[in-house]
């Protein structure tokens, strides 16, 4: 009989160990798992601290016995694997007892960074569902938390904290959260969190953990009842670097195409492991709960003989932040810039659906393209209705090869109460045609260097809304004027903006169709005024 060993019993772990049953009833198939559960929901673990999941039993979603009855499988918690022989082909558990494998199949997850600040131990962190114990017990009673980093995790702990009652402290030391958003995007998010009670510090670091709170850098003291580190986490891949697999720079287990490690019998999936990347192929880590469904299932078709390979990821990811959905895929524009890529940008700001049904909301939408290729890089879009659904399109068009201008031409369902005739996609590809085919387009951030050159800013806005805040020095001719005073823009050239860009789209269309020198400013004013806050 062939055994496979997994270690790790969650998202990848489970995955194949599940897959692999369904596919060879004959298999012997152990899973060894260090934590005292197993397939449990970890990325609804922050909202039991809230009561949004009321029932803790909820994010259990299977038990050793389930597992057993159903599938067969020989599940083992608070199991630690502790050593892999990778000669005798056999794993050492803590408690000292020695299991053979003919397929071993690492997917140990990853860990949560814990760096050498004083205190440190005092801290909390949330990985497990004895974690998710441990801080609902804590934050009981409590009247402040802080929570150290803003990063996805951090921002769900720090979003539920506060459901709870409890006043809340971000700690980031970046200069802004979420890094996978560019900072001008980033502000909408950091806005709705102090919208909703919650302090931000970014810049800021902890520099000592005390029984009071947080000691930050610069000598300030955050009072905290507790303390909750969600800096990051880390590949663990150490199991597997004692036994000699080959490990990334980073820290990620090397697999190939069939998330083989360096040892033919040996795999790994999950959080663990180094994949490629979709944008330029080099290693990159992603943890990510469907990448590692997704990879657990492809190496229990590869161990019973299909013939299949893993897809280089595009690190697709949606964070939900009272009321608030921020989405992203690929590279944002810090990234594709420090790549040296030639980097073209597509700001927008539709409603989610058709502005005359009732209950339209805002959406913010980026794009971001290699102007060389139309190649898309990557997205980000925030609302509060529908802002997953474009990104998710977008994925799903950067996985099928579409160019950016491709966008333009996809057919998607269209209702008013579902969306636009136009829809959001669509039009970011409308207006990344647009630019390709020659309209230029000044970035918010390139304003300034623009006017020094000697462009004159006109605000095509109505007067009220100039009134009510504008570009500093641009001056105010309404869109509806422009063709009755044409004459005052000979000899000019001429920066446009209106408060989203559609306006300016269509002034600076008049103005160069007249021969006068013009650009627009992306996402218009609205986009300025996030750029602000930076």
């Amino acid at each position: 009989m062939t055994t496979t060993v997994i270690i790790g019993g969650v998202a990848g772990g489970m995955s194949a160990a599940t897959r692999l049953r369904r596919r060879d009833e004959d298999m012997e198939i152990i899973v060894l798992e260090a934590s005292g559960y197993v397939s449990f929901a970890n990325c609804g673990l922050p909202y039991h601290l809230s009561g949004t999941i009321e029932q803790r039993e909820s994010l259990l979603l299977q038990t050793p016995e389930s597992l057993n009855s159903r599938f067969n499988l020989d599940v083992r918690v608070n199991t630690r694997a502790t050593k892999i022989d990778r000669d005798a082909q056999t794993v050492t558990t803590e408690a000292g007892e020695t299991i053979s494998y003919d397929y071993l199949v690492l997917s140990p997850g990853a860990t949560p960074v814990r760096p050498p600040i004083p205190g440190i131990e005092r801290t909390l962190s949330l990985r497990t569902v004895e974690d998710l114990d441990a801080i609902k017990a804590a934050t009981q009673g409590a009247s402040r938390a802080a929570i150290i980093g803003g990063g996805f995790i951090g921002l769900e702990v720090a979003e539920n904290v506060a459901h709870r009652g409890v006043e809340v402290t971000i700690i980031e030391a970046s200069p802004q959260i979420m890094g996978p958003l560019d900072p001008e995007m980033a502000v909408i998010v950091k806005k709705r969190l102090e919208d909703n009670g919650v302090t931000v510090l970014t810049s800021t670091a902890a520099a000592e953990f005390t029984e009071q709170g947080v000691t930050l850098s610069d000598g300030t003291t955050i009072d905290a009842d507790v303390v909750i580190a969600a800096i990051g986490v880390k590949p663990a891949s150490t199991l597997a670097s004692e036994a000699g697999l080959e490990v990334g720079e980073r820290g990620g287990i090397v697999v190939d195409d069939h998330m083989r490690t360096s040892d033919p019998r040996i795999f790994a999936v999950g959080d663990a492991t180094q994949k490629r990347d979709a944008v330029n192929d080099e290693p990159t880590l992603v943890p990510l709960a469907q990448t590692a469904n997704r990879h657990g299932r492809l190496v229990a078709d590869v161990i019973t003989g299909r013939d299949t390979a893993a897809r280089p990821v595009l690190g697709t990811a949606v964070v939900g932040l009272f009321g608030l959905a921020a989405a992203s895929v690929g590279w944002n524009e810090k990234r594709a810039r420090a790549a040296g890529r030639n980097v073209r940008t597509v700001y927008l700001h539709p409603s989610n659906h058709a502005g005359y049904y009732p209950g339209a909301s805002q959406i913010h939408l980026k794009l971001v393209v290699d102007a060389d290729t139309d190649a898309i890089l990557g997205a980000q879009a925030i609302g509060e209705d529908g802002a997953d659904k474009r990104i998710d399109v977008i994925a799903t068009a950067m996985r099928g090869g579409l160019s950016a201008s491709d966008l333009a031409d996809l057919e998607l369902a269209y209702a008013p109460q579902f969306g636009s005739a136009k829809d959001p996609v669509n039009m970011a590809g409308f207006i990344n045609d647009n630019i390709a085919g020659g309209e230029r387009t000044v970035a918010y951030h390139e304003i300034e260097k623009y006017k020094e050159d000697g462009w004159q800013l006109v605000d095509v806005r109505t007067p009220a809304e100039y009134s009510k805040g504008t570009i500093t020095g641009a001056i105010n001719i309404e869109l509806d004027s422009i063709r009755d005073r044409i004459d005052e823009f000979e000899g000019q050239k001429v920066v446009v903006f209106c408060q989203v860009g559609q306006r300016g789209h269509t002034a600076a269309s008049l103005l160069a169709g007249r021969g006068i020198e013009v650009a627009n400013v992306g996402g218009g004013y609205l986009t300025w005024s996030f750029g602000q806050e930076v």
